[in-house]
C-alpha cells in the first residue's frame, strides 16, 4: 500500500477529483447547521451551554479567522470572497491533477467544502455565521463552525502529507536524486 495511504484503503486508481463528494458533504453539513443555528438562535443574546467549557451561540463575522478585519468598513467581504473563489479554483486544479495520495486529496477536499461554506454565508449573508464556542475558565476561543473545522482539519492533513507522506517521499527523492 502506498505510504500517503496507509490504513486508507485507497489505492492509486482514485483521482483526487473522486473527493468532491468531501466537499459536498462539507458544504451541505455546514450550511444545514449553520441554517439551524439561524432559525433557533438570535444574534449575540443566547447562548446554550452545552458543557461546562461548550457553548452554541449565534455570531457574525465579517472578517477572516478569529475575526481579523472585521472592524474595517466593509472592503473585506469582497477581498475575501475573491481569496475563496481564486483558493477553490486552484483547489479543483490541484485535485484533478492529484493520483494516489488519498491524505493529500482528503485535505484539499476538506479545504474546499469549508472555503465553498463559507463563501456561501459571505455570498448570502455579508457575514459569516460561526456558533461553537469553546471557553475555559473565563477565556472564550473566538466561535467558528463546521466550515472553519474542515478548513483547519484540512490544513492538517496536508501538513502530515507534506511530512510523512507521499509528499514527503515524493521530496526525499528529488533531494536524494533516488527515482
Amino acid at each position: 500500500m502506498p505510504d500517503g495511504d496507509r490504513g486508507l484503503g485507497i489505492g492509486d486508481q482514485r483521482a483526487g477529483l473522486w473527493w468532491l463528494w468531501l466537499s459536498a458533504l462539507v458544504l451541505v453539513l455546514d450550511q444545514a447547521t449553520k441554517q439551524l443555528v439561524m432559525a433557533s438562535l438570535t444574534p449575540y443574546q443566547e447562548v446554550i451551554a452545552v458543557t461546562p467549557f461548550f457553548n452554541l451561540v449565534h455570531v457574525h463575522n465579517t472578517g477572516a479567522a478569529f475575526s481579523l478585519f472585521a472592524d474595517q468598513s466593509g472592503w473585506q467581504r469582497w477581498f475575501f470572497l475573491a481569496v475563496a473563489s481564486i483558493a477553490s479554483g486552484v483547489i479543483l486544479w490541484l485535485l484533478a491533477g492529484t493520483r494516489g495520495r488519498a491524505v493529500f486529496a482528503i485535505g484539499l477536499a476538506l479545504i474546499l467544502g469549508g472555503a465553498l461554506g463559507n463563501l456561501v454565508d459571505r455570498l448570502a449573508y455579508g457575514h459569516v455565521v460561526d456558533f461553537l464556542d469553546f471557553h475555559f475558565a473565563g477565556w472564550h476561543w473566538p466561535a467558528f463552525n463546521l466550515a472553519d473545522s474542515a478548513i483547519t482539519l484540512g490544513a492538517g492533513l496536508l501538513i502530515w502529507d507534506g511530512l510523512w507522506g507521499k509528499g514527503a517521499d515524493t521530496q526525499r527523492r528529488k533531494d536524494t536524486g533516488d527515482p
